[in-house]
């Protein structure tokens, strides 16, 4: 609230310093990318995405589980590891590596899918896959075959499809693994703040020591980055006051000096998905066939709104001049449905776009339209996000809401995106899997969830990670605000009273 003193004052005599934005040092990286044109195929197999998980985090693993089990002893008998799932023994006490895979009749079933056109209307989707008779089974897969999990430790891990496992245990007369511990491959090595820049910095000037210390010199205390998802913008004035609140903030035009003081602290805006309201439902062949349409030039103005694009290009727009963005696509944004989301086509942006890097250039541009999930390093931290898919997905598998315990196992399973592509639509990679986690982030937020929640995760060797669960704007009107000096979080919030409401405060 800006004070009295700060409103209808005639102008003064004095001199007034204008306020200049601290800057923000952004080196994304493009792990995401995908190959243009022809060199992008979906013929392959999606099943080479599991037999490469598994191939990259097999090592990490198994030196957790020899670091753990080594020399371990039941009843006189050492644990040995066995090489393949096939080749366990009943009675042997023994460890293997696998994939875990959860065997549940709840899920989306491929089969449903393609004679869904024969239903007078499909399902609605299931908030849990989880089955309420116990018919849920917890498998370990390789190259080999598959066997079936049991044990009461299961009962108290988080487990999905598609992460990696170490288990310890012996086989039973039924046939089954009876696992007595479990191990996963944990936080990977985490860079040090600066690592990447100072590293290029170096290679760039070979030897000059006194060069890479004037670039550290020249490095002002950083600002904050306000971290944003789910603007949910339809293109009508319904729901456009909040977000002119939300710009108005950005841009020091909001209330007081103090306020405008702390705008100009906010180096760089990160919209995290979901910046577009849902689309309308698609039209079935039937009706697309049935329809008679009189176009021949442009869009079907019964079938394409446009206002929403362009509201959101506008809002772009007048944000650019003053703050750069990074914009991370969403479910319900114009970019591909698979992971990993390609960055919003800039056609779709045509006044954003003119801030944006020359195609081919080595540095990023004031706007950059990035993919979902996305990684960079930011003021020499490492941030890692997404749009929310992922983590709304693994949701529907385990019991309970804790969204932060799941972003936290994302980490230490090392895996992004674990559950694609069983349940979750990916691209067929078949030379590496990129949802891998190589580096282990300082940052690692998730957009378009119920409520904003944080926590800081350590890991075995000193690494720590704030995790950040960002709401979404249209509903709850907040915007997250992280200090890139201490990492702390602090929360405004933006909302519009009716007339009922004030009456009520008065």
């Amino acid at each position: 609230m800006a004070a009295a003193d700060d409103l209808l004052q005639p102008p003064g005599v004095g001199e007034y310093s204008p306020l200049e934005r601290l800057p923000s040092y952004y080196n994304p990286l493009h792990t995401f990318d995908l190959a243009k044109g022809d060199q992008k195929h979906y013929q392959q197999q999606y099943a080479d995405i599991y037999f490469l998980r598994l191939a990259m985090l097999k090592p990490a693993v198994k030196q957790a589980a020899e670091a753990a089990w080594e020399d371990f002893e039941v009843g006189g008998e050492t644990v040995h590891q066995v090489e393949r799932v096939l080749d366990v023994r009943q009675g042997e006490l023994c460890w293997v590596m696998g994939t875990i895979y959860m065997d549940m009749p709840l899920k989306p079933n491929i089969l449903d899918d393609i004679s869904k056109d024969h239903w007078i209307s499909a399902p609605p989707p299931r908030e849990k896959y989880r089955s309420a008779a116990g018919e849920d089974l917890t498998m370990l897969e390789d190259e080999s075959g598959r066997v079936r999990l049991v044990g009461t430790i299961l009962q108290t891990i988080m487990l999905v499809t598609g992460c990696i496992v170490a288990v310890m245990g012996t086989e039973n007369a039924n046939g089954e693994f009876e696992v007595i511990d479990l191990k996963i491959a944990d936080l990977p090595r985490q860079p040090q703040r600066w690592e990447r820049d100072d590293s290029a910095a170096l290679l760039a000037n070979g030897s000059n020591g006194k060069r890479k210390s004037e670039d550290t010199e020249s490095r002002v205390s950083g600002g904050k980055i306000a971290i944003v998802s789910g603007l949910g913008i339809r293109g009508d004035e319904a729901n456009s006051l909040t977000l002119d609140l939300l710009m108005e903030f950005l841009l020091g035009e909001a209330c007081g000096t103090a306020e405008q003081e702390d705008s100009s602290t906010i180096s760089r805006l990160i919209i995290a998905g979901n910046s577009l309201s849902e689309a309308s439902p698609l039209s079935s062949a039937d009706e697309i066939s049935g329809k008679k349409s009189s176009k021949k030039y442009g869009y079907d103005a019964s079938a394409y709104n446009p206002a929403p694009t362009a509201h959101l290009d506008n809002f772009l727009a007048t944000l650019l001049p003053s703050i750069p963005v990074t914009l991370i696509p969403g479910d319900s944004d114009p970019a591909n449905v698979s992971l990993p989301q390609q960055p919003i086509h800039p056609a779709m942006l045509p006044h954003s776009r003119a801030y944006s890097a020359v195609p081919g250039a080595s540095e990023s541009g004031w706007f950059d339209s990035t993919t979902n999930p996305w990684e960079g390093d930011v003021d020499g931290w490492r941030f890692m996000g997404n749009g929310g898919q992922p983590l709304d997905d693994v949701f529907k598998y385990v019991e309970g809401n804790e969204r932060l315990e799941m972003m936290e196992n994302f980490l230490r399973w090392r895996c992004v995106a674990p559950t694609a592509p069983d349940t979750l639509w990916c691209y067929p990679f078949q030379d590496t899997d990129p949802f891998v986690l190589k580096d282990c982030p300082h940052v690692f937020f998730v957009g378009n969830q119920p409520k904003f929640e944080k926590a800081v995760i350590e890991g075995p060797t000193g690494q720590s990670v704030v995790l950040l669960a960002i709401p979404v704007y249209r509903d709850t009107g907040e915007v997250v605000l992280l200090d890139t000096n201490t990492l702390e979080t602090e929360i405004f919030r933006f909302d519009v009273f009716d007339n009922n409401e004030i009456e009520m405060l008065l």
